[in-house]
């Protein structure tokens, strides 16, 4: 008897936004390291919308919705947010030491995403399985205080890139959001190890071989 997940629908509006953030943070980053601090700006504003328009799609049509969306969105928005970390620190505009805190982090839920990924395979596991988006096997749900910590990490990275801009550099609000941000990081982080709703194993179907001749 083998265990079967069905295949998923994978193309849709809510993944073709996060693919399309996935793809524009890279140029992000060459903007504000080239200190083109006002069109990354307007390139913020337009990933944030994105961010707020595929999860608007995917709640409202359940065509739209899918178990790689569940995947899709927070790599999308942990990619957009460590550049922007990278990139600001590089200009001086962020602490280092924070910078290396929220990418530590990621990494580490980056690394526990793709085991439980592993996990939830049917038996027999395999690199086809693994790395095929249309097998949708697993579904992750984000904490409280992890969505809190993406919201604070955001409005950082949205001040911080516009005070070049607005000419507030360096002021006290920000390096109090800051401190914030680094509160907020490892707490979202810890919530993950004393949740257990952050993620839920599919339901498998079970088929049995088909029957040999006699």
């Amino acid at each position: 008897m083998e265990e079967v997940i069905e295949r998923e629908n994978i193309w849709t509006i809510p993944n073709f936004l996060c693919i399309g953030r996935i793809l524009t943070s890279p140029y992000l980053g060459y903007l504000i390291v080239s200190q083109d601090y006002q069109v990354a700006l307007w390139l913020l504003g337009i990933a944030g919308v994105t961010d707020l328009a595929d999860g608007w799609i995917a709640r409202t049509w359940a065509s739209q919705a899918s178990k790689l969306g569940s995947f899709l969105d927070p790599i999308a928005d942990k990619l957009l947010i460590g550049t922007l970390f990278l990139s600001l620190t590089w200009t001086g505009l962020i602490p280092a030491q924070l910078t290396c805190l929220v990418v530590a982090r990621d990494i580490l839920l980056v690394i526990g995403a793709s085991f439980i990924r592993y996990r939830s395979l049917p038996m027999p596991r395999t690199l086809v399985k693994y790395f095929d988006p249309t097998y949708a096997s697993v579904q992750l749900a984000p904490t409280l205080a992890s969505k809190l910590n993406t919201g604070v990490q955001l409005c950082l990275v949205g001040s911080t890139l516009a005070a070049p801009v607005f000419h507030f550099v360096d002021h006290p609000l920000l390096q109090g959001l800051c401190y914030l941000t680094a509160v907020t990081t490892l707490a979202g982080g810890l919530s993950y190890l004393v949740s257990k709703d952050t993620y839920k194993f599919l339901r498998k179907r079970k088929i049995n071989p088909p029957s040999s001749p006699s």
